[in-house]
């Protein structure tokens, strides 16, 4: 009887338990660290106080310090954090002998939401700075701001499997996924604005709407996708003067009120929505309509004025809206978040904000970057920005490197990849686009 052939197993390498030996120290990098996120931490040890939590070896600060430094040096697991610390300090904490356990107590006993306040304390000074720089932005968000001041993605993704149980998990019989987060994205700075985490994996997108409903400033455009397709979430927004544009669902029964434009490969038509259903769409909504390659797409929107927010702008403005997707792939592959530390979602979460504190950190300063090559923001590579971060430690120690923003803006850096590639798939995606906005 032939033997039956072996089949190799299946890794999921990106979610793999890293083992690698921790990234060596910087100190000009860990200043920056520093000067922007150690204020904002020890701002809160009034909130710390005033909870009851005494004043202990790992306090907020410090667990601040330490965590959000595993992050940064990929420290692959909590035994290696304290080994690291008690022999090298980490970022502001002092050199500190403490067990294992002691960390893994902290990380799952010490509230959470006292790291999210630290990066939603942190997020309004580095939105000012960014605000603050003269680099070149997306022409098509500067117009959507001429008439909404915030123009924000919203989007949901789901944690990885948690590698070990503790507690009330150790029975689960099927695999236990670390929870749901949601993002809203600023898309002129591509930073976070506001994010949300919910122990329960499977909660729908529009879970959360209640949530971003109260924290949406006047006049806002959302860009979502069909996760938030609701007819009253539609007619919330246009009541309380905010616009959205999301992708049209197929097979959607509707009703034209006019014709704004048609020809062989592009329509915009203002459209009712619902009219088979007891409680169809209150508002007339847009619909804009491309063919590419063959295919029509659709996308919709509450702005009914072509003057406003052309036909050709919402359908970029929805391409933008990837920019979120792109978050939550950094923040898994590149900065760890795909392989949960602990199983305890006190600890998920204090992993969750400390990878989005130091992602919103890479934000500011690729931005830092862009400014000095005059170049947008989008044309400059995140993930290249945070790998160049290993080259000029390596130049600042051997002392031809002082700043790490004019390292990676300098010329001779250019072979690091930070400004991205024209690449032959993009430039087929720039000719169809160029077309079809030559068509609408």
């Amino acid at each position: 009887m032939a033997a039956r052939p072996r089949r190799p197993v299946e890794l999921a390498r990106d979610h793999a338990r890293p083992r690698t030996a921790p990234a060596p120290a910087c100190a000009a990098v860990e200043d920056r660290l520093a000067e922007l996120v150690s204020p904002v931490a020890f701002a809160l040890g009034d909130e710390y106080r005033r909870r009851g939590l005494r004043e202990r070896v790992l306090a907020l600060p410090v667990m601040v310090a330490v965590v959000l430094a595993m992050v940064w040096r990929q420290v692959p697991s909590v035994s290696e954090l304290g080994r690291v610390l008690e022999r090298e300090g980490l970022l502001w904490a002092a050199p500190t002998k403490v067990s294992q356990q002691a960390l893994a107590l902290r990380l799952r006993c010490l509230p959470a939401d006292l790291f999210h306040r630290v990066l939603a304390d942190l997020l309004p000074a580095l939105a000012a700075r960014a605000a603050a720089r003269s680099r070149p932005r997306p022409p098509v968000v500067d117009r959507a701001q001429a008439h909404f001041p915030q123009v924000w993605a919203v989007d949901g993704s789901t944690l990885e499997a948690l590698f070990k149980k503790v507690g009330l998990l150790r029975d689960a019989p099927a695999t236990v996924l670390g929870g749901k987060l949601e993002a809203v994205l600023d898309l002129a700075t591509a930073l976070p604005v506001h994010l949300w985490l919910d122990a329960d994996a499977a909660a729908n997108d529009k879970r959360f709407l209640d949530r971003i409903r109260a924290v949406l400033p006047p006049a806002t455009l959302l860009v979502v996708d069909r996760g938030f397709y609701s007819f009253p979430f539609f007619d919330w927004l246009g009541d309380h003067g905010h616009a959205f544009v999301t992708r049209a669902r197929a097979l959607t029964a509707l009703e034209v009120e006019r014709v704004l434009l048609e020809t062989p490969t592009a329509r915009d038509r203002v459209v009712r929505l619902g009219v088979y259903r007891s409680n169809p769409c209150a508002r007339p909504l847009r619909l804009v309509e491309v063919q590419v390659r063959g295919t029509w797409r659709g996308y919709l929107t509450s702005v009914l004025d072509p003057a406003v927010l052309s036909a050709a702008d919402v359908v970029d403005l929805y391409g933008r809206r990837w920019k979120i997707e792109e978050a939550f792939l950094l923040t898994k592959r590149l900065l760890g978040l795909s392989y949960l530390w602990s199983g305890a979602f006190n600890a998920v979460a204090v992993q969750v904000w400390a990878t989005w504190l130091l992602y919103a950190v890479l934000v500011d300063l690729t931005d830092a970057v862009a400014e000095e090559l005059g170049e947008p923001l989008d044309a400059l590579s995140l993930e290249m920005a945070y790998r160049g971060l290993y080259h000029f430690a390596v130049a600042f120690r051997a002392g031809t490197a002082a700043d790490p923003v004019a390292y990676l803006a300098a010329p001779a850096q250019a072979g690091l990849g930070l400004v991205k590639r024209r690449r032959k798939y993009r430039e087929r995606t720039r000719i169809d686009t160029a077309t079809l906005t030559a068509n609408l």
